[in-house]
Protein backbone atom coordinates (compact mmCIF):
# COMPACT_ATOMS: atom_id res chain seq x y z
CA UNK A 1 0.00 0.00 0.00
CA UNK A 2 1.45 3.67 -0.71
CA UNK A 3 0.87 6.22 1.42
CA UNK A 4 0.32 9.98 0.95
CA UNK A 5 3.72 11.65 1.61
CA UNK A 6 1.51 14.14 3.42
CA UNK A 7 -0.21 12.11 5.48
CA UNK A 8 3.30 10.92 7.02
CA UNK A 9 5.35 11.59 10.20
CA UNK A 10 8.27 12.43 10.78
CA UNK A 11 9.78 12.38 14.38
CA UNK A 12 12.66 13.49 16.61
CA UNK A 13 14.38 10.26 15.95
CA UNK A 14 13.86 10.31 12.74
CA UNK A 15 15.35 13.68 12.24
CA UNK A 16 18.35 12.74 14.19
CA UNK A 17 18.84 9.62 12.50
CA UNK A 18 19.06 11.43 9.15
CA UNK A 19 20.96 14.53 10.59
CA UNK A 20 23.96 12.11 11.94
CA UNK A 21 23.83 9.81 8.49
CA UNK A 22 24.00 13.25 6.47
CA UNK A 23 27.02 13.87 8.65
CA UNK A 24 28.63 10.67 8.17
CA UNK A 25 28.05 11.15 4.57
CA UNK A 26 29.63 14.57 4.36
CA UNK A 27 32.36 13.05 6.38
CA UNK A 28 33.12 10.59 4.16
CA UNK A 29 33.50 13.02 1.10
CA UNK A 30 35.80 15.06 2.63
CA UNK A 31 37.94 12.24 3.86
CA UNK A 32 38.16 11.62 0.35
CA UNK A 33 39.05 14.73 -1.03
CA UNK A 34 40.95 16.51 1.64
CA UNK A 35 44.02 14.22 0.83
CA UNK A 36 46.81 15.07 -0.17
CA UNK A 37 46.89 15.10 -3.77
CA UNK A 38 49.14 12.19 -5.19
CA UNK A 39 50.52 14.48 -7.96
CA UNK A 40 51.48 17.98 -7.98
CA UNK A 41 52.27 20.02 -11.41
CA UNK A 42 55.49 22.30 -11.81
CA UNK A 43 54.04 25.48 -10.57
CA UNK A 44 52.49 24.23 -7.20
CA UNK A 45 56.44 22.66 -7.00
CA UNK A 46 58.02 26.05 -7.28
CA UNK A 47 55.21 27.64 -5.14
CA UNK A 48 55.96 25.09 -2.14
CA UNK A 49 59.45 24.91 -2.38
CA UNK A 50 59.88 28.84 -2.96
CA UNK A 51 61.79 28.83 -6.59
CA UNK A 52 62.21 29.59 -9.98
CA UNK A 53 61.11 27.80 -12.76
CA UNK A 54 64.58 27.78 -14.01
CA UNK A 55 66.13 26.85 -10.45
CA UNK A 56 63.19 23.72 -10.61
CA UNK A 57 63.91 22.99 -13.78
CA UNK A 58 68.39 23.02 -12.97
CA UNK A 59 67.09 20.46 -9.50
CA UNK A 60 64.98 18.31 -11.36
CA UNK A 61 68.14 17.85 -14.29
CA UNK A 62 70.57 17.83 -11.81
CA UNK A 63 68.87 14.30 -10.59
CA UNK A 64 67.31 15.32 -6.97
CA UNK A 65 63.92 15.26 -7.66
CA UNK A 66 62.96 12.82 -9.49
CA UNK A 67 59.33 13.62 -12.32
CA UNK A 68 57.16 12.25 -14.47
CA UNK A 69 56.82 14.04 -17.77
CA UNK A 70 53.14 13.26 -19.42
CA UNK A 71 52.87 15.30 -22.86
CA UNK A 72 53.76 18.93 -22.40
CA UNK A 73 53.59 18.63 -18.57
CA UNK A 74 55.35 17.71 -15.64
CA UNK A 75 54.08 16.45 -12.45
CA UNK A 76 56.21 15.60 -8.88
CA UNK A 77 55.42 12.93 -6.04
CA UNK A 78 54.77 15.41 -2.75
CA UNK A 79 56.63 12.59 -0.93
CA UNK A 80 59.58 13.22 -3.07
CA UNK A 81 59.68 16.96 -3.03
CA UNK A 82 59.55 16.32 1.21
CA UNK A 83 62.12 13.86 0.94
CA UNK A 84 64.99 15.81 -0.85
CA UNK A 85 64.32 18.57 1.78
CA UNK A 86 64.72 15.93 4.66
CA UNK A 87 67.77 14.35 2.57
CA UNK A 88 69.40 17.95 2.47
CA UNK A 89 68.71 19.45 5.95
CA UNK A 90 71.93 20.22 7.58
CA UNK A 91 72.58 21.27 11.00
CA UNK A 92 73.16 24.75 12.39
CA UNK A 93 76.50 23.34 13.11
CA UNK A 94 77.30 21.71 9.76
CA UNK A 95 77.01 24.97 8.32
Amino acid sequence: MVTDAKNQLVTVADLELFRQQMIDSIKQIVKQTNGPKKWLKSSEVRKMIGVSSGKLQAIRESGLLAFTRIGGNIYYDPDDVYRLFEENKTNKNEI
